[in-house]
């Protein structure tokens, strides 16, 4: 470990670069992922308020997915506002405190891992419904999905706590310049001039835990599911259904497979252009798709949603 040395300036901000190497392309930019980040707020906030609204999708569900929408709006609005601010703005709107910014990545964090925790929690209501259906109000009570849906949220605050705090212990000294567009571990444990071999472990197994404990059950249900599926003598109603799991497996395989590329890994040296790239795919991307694959390709949410239009514009004639 690096002793403390007087002359070093100790970083009380951050400079976030972003994507400052396409500066020909940063309108482009700006307007791609403004779009998105509108596209992801609308859709989400669109399924809250169906949901909310229609008696007829009051389930367990259409319960876990509102909870997996108020984590997309969350996860997206994080990071992107910010990054949309360094695309137009001046420098200081590329600026970030110390505690701004350890703020963020705790955020960041708790919310993606409750996201985690909450797609299995999906996975195993899907799982009760397909292969247990007879039981499924047994196992799948409005109890059960208050309590699975509280467990996630809290689990996922917890998650953050040990690796924020062994942050908030590094000394920052030199460069305050994050090649990133968001505060993330990997370019911040880059600037640093403590030893970080401890903070690398911790995160490390960290996001091993969680990664591998909501990966598995996700496995373990859909197996089950597809194995269920096979059974099914219609071939209309196995190819519907293969087709709605393979939706939902493109997606969490997407954002699984891009955070156990970011996070499981033990190095904070790769190639950061990439590693921004892999980053908007599961910050700004993999949001945008979830409520696609999840909500508004399913009849009974694009039913409400025609109801409601059309509700609307009856009272508004």
């Amino acid at each position: 470990m690096q002793t403390y040395t007087p002359n070093w300036t100790h970083v009380t901000e951050f400079v976030m670069v972003g994507f400052a190497g396409v500066h020909e392309a940063r309108l482009l930019l700006f307007t791609l992922f403004l779009t998105m980040y509108l596209f992801t707020l609308v859709e989400n906030l669109a399924i809250i308020m169906v949901v909310s609204l229609d008696h007829r999708l009051q389930r367990p569900m259409y319960f876990f997915l509102t909870h997996l929408s108020c984590l997309e709006i969350g996860y997206t609005s994080v990071t992107v506002p910010k990054m949309l601010a360094g695309f137009i703005g001046g420098d200081g709107d590329k600026n970030i405190s110390y505690a701004g910014c350890l703020s963020q990545l705790y955020i960041f964090t708790f919310l993606g891992a409750t996201e985690c925790f909450l797609l299995a929690a999906m996975a195993y209501d899907r799982y009760v419904a397909i292969c247990m259906p007879l039981r499924y109000e047994a196992l799948v009570s409005w109890g059960t999905c208050i309590r699975l849906a509280g467990a996630c949220w809290l689990v996922g605050f917890l998650t953050p706590m040990l690796p924020i705090y062994l942050m908030s212990q590094l000394t920052f000294c030199g460069s305050n310049v994050v090649d990133h567009f968001f505060c993330d571990a990997s370019p911040l444990l880059a600037l640093s001039c403590s030893d970080v071999t401890l903070k690398e472990t911790t995160d490390l197994l960290v996001s091993l835990a969680v990664l591998l404990a909501s990966s598995a059950v996700i496995a373990v249900s859909y197996g089950n599911i597809v194995w269920t599926l096979l059974h099914i003598r219609s071939a209309a109603e196995r190819w519907k259904a293969f087709s709605t799991c393979a939706a939902h497996l493109t997606v969490v395989s997407l954002f699984y497979g891009t955070l156990f590329f970011m996070y499981v890994r033990t190095k904070v040296a790769s190639s950061i252009n990439f590693n921004k790239v892999v980053s908007v795919f599961y910050s700004i991307v993999t949001p945008m798709l979830n409520p696609l694959i999840y909500s508004l390709r399913n009849k009974e949410v694009k039913g409400a949603l025609s109801r409601a239009i059309s509700l609307r514009s009856w009272k508004g004639q």
